[in-house]
């Protein structure tokens, strides 16, 4: 055979790379799945390494977290009113501060509250149902130390999984089982690994850009938005930790990960999401070409996209930046949110009836599946709605191993929180309005409350 006939054997897009390209691409891949996806036992049960490390950080420097924490609030508070009514050129013209600073007034007074809230409860100063140690001091001591520094490894080595090709691999080896079971187009599965491995805002965020260009109908982006933007690794490490149940990590990560495949499977087939129109917000010619592998294996073009992108990175120095980044967009952005939230729901929770009552078609729904406690986590069901961390904060106080780890489930496969992505899928150009997700919530509870029960009557 001549070299001519030779060549066109060859598939039109082979590139050859070299060991060192591979090497780019699978040893960070590697690290990131061993710190953040490997169990390890230790003296006080199963937990990853991520967590641990965490642990050991708050345990060292445990005594100036509240303060810290509560001086950083603080700054974030003053630096968004300067932002909203100022705009100095030093903030809205660099991107990253932008990001963080230049927000919608709402959660510029929502950060104002954080701040006022956890001044208060440093100092105790002002009404003691502001500052005790069932509601702003619950946050200030306990969940934002934590968060502190779960955030502080989580963020940093986030790059490990987010931009070394670990995604592009397993999106495109996950093409084929996208459309049948979720109704979905392949690329959607790089959105929902992107919310599972970094944060449920990077699932919205990529999400609305696909769609903005074209690559996802109003349906699709909806369901993608609403169903696939998962809470994160991180996130649920807090819960698990916060509810004392590490040593239940592996048990704790199965369950969600059914619970949460169920309710992807069954959300998209019915409405609201089922209505949503098919259609286009652009025209877009490329997506018809997206599952064109043009002579290479599904596994070899997958490697060969994972590899392209770990190339595509700047060095050690870009990467670290990149964490840094990471770390404080979740110091500033999400511990002023949940600090405020946290604490206003928690004086609604301690001091009104009102989560009771919302929780109470709960009742009778947990003792048929024989919850221990059903009352008093009844309103855990309902509360997640405002925030992800608020069932946790609640089912806290709650003695049954069982029922804290139905309520650690739970809040994590609901998945719709106001604070983070709710706020987030509003705000954006995606099709879904606020009584989309009010129902979305509703369903997946629903759907999930009796998977996780089941598996929950098999372990303990």
């Amino acid at each position: 055979m001549t070299a001519e006939g030779m060549k066109k054997e060859q598939p039109e897009n082979k590139q050859h790379f070299t060991a060192k390209d591979y090497s780019m691409f699978i040893l960070p891949s590697l690290l990131g799945i061993l710190l953040f996806m490997v169990p390890i036992q230790t003296s006080d049960g199963i937990s990853i390494p991520v967590a641990l490390m965490a642990k050991q950080v708050e345990g060292l420097f445990y005594q100036g977290l509240p303060a810290t924490m509560t001086i950083l609030l603080m700054v974030v508070a003053v630096l968004s009113i300067l932002a909203l009514a100022v705009k100095p050129n030093w903030i809205v013209s660099r991107p990253f501060l932008h990001r963080l600073f230049v927000t919608h007034p709402v959660w510029v007074v929502v950060r104002i509250f954080g701040a006022i809230f956890a001044v208060m409860t440093l100092w105790e100063v002002g009404p003691e149902w502001i500052w005790s140690e069932y509601t702003g001091g619950l946050l200030l001591y306990e969940l934002i130390p934590l968060l502190f520094t779960v955030f502080l490894f989580a963020g940093l080595f986030l790059p490990l999984l987010l931009n070394f090709g670990l995604l592009e691999l397993c999106g495109i080896l996950l093409n084929k089982v996208m459309r049948p079971l979720f109704t979905l187009p392949g690329r959607s599965s790089i959105d929902c690994l992107a919310s599972w491995m970094g944060d449920g805002t990077i699932g919205v965020l990529l999400t609305n850009n696909q769609y903005e260009q074209g690559f996802y109908t109003k349906r699709e982006a909806a369901v993608i938005g609403t169903t696939f933007s998962v809470v994160s690794i991180t996130f649920s490490i807090v819960i698990l930790a916060y509810l004392e149940l590490e040593h239940l990590f592996l048990q704790y990560y199965f369950t969600i990960v059914l619970a949460g495949f169920v309710a992807a499977v069954i959300c998209p087939r019915i409405p609201p999401l089922s209505r949503k129109a098919d259609t286009y917000m652009v025209e877009n010619k490329a997506r018809i070409n997206e599952s064109d592998f043009r002579g290479l294996s599904r596994f070899q073009f997958g490697v060969m996209k994972a590899v392209q992108r770990a190339k595509m990175n700047q060095g050690f120095g870009e990467t670290a930046k990149g964490g840094v980044k990471n770390v404080l967009d979740m110091w500033l952005g999400v511990i002023p949110v949940v600090m405020a939230l946290g604490t206003f729901a928690l004086i609604i929770a301690e001091n009104t009836p009102v989560f009771e009552y919302l929780g109470m078609p709960f009742v009778p729904i947990l003792n048929m599946l024989q919850v221990p406690e059903a009352a008093e986590a009844a309103q855990t069901m309902v509360i997640g709605f405002a925030d992800m961390f608020l069932p946790a904060v609640i089912g806290s106080g709650i003695e049954s191993d069982f029922t804290r780890f139905v309520i650690a489930c739970v809040s994590v496969t609901q998945l719709i929180y106001m604070s983070e992505v709710g706020g987030l899928l509003l705000a954006s150009k995606l099709p879904v309005k606020f009584l989309d997700l009010v129902l979305i919530f509703i369903i997946r509870t629903l759907i999930t409350l009796p998977i996780i029960v089941a598996v929950a009557h098999i372990i303990f």
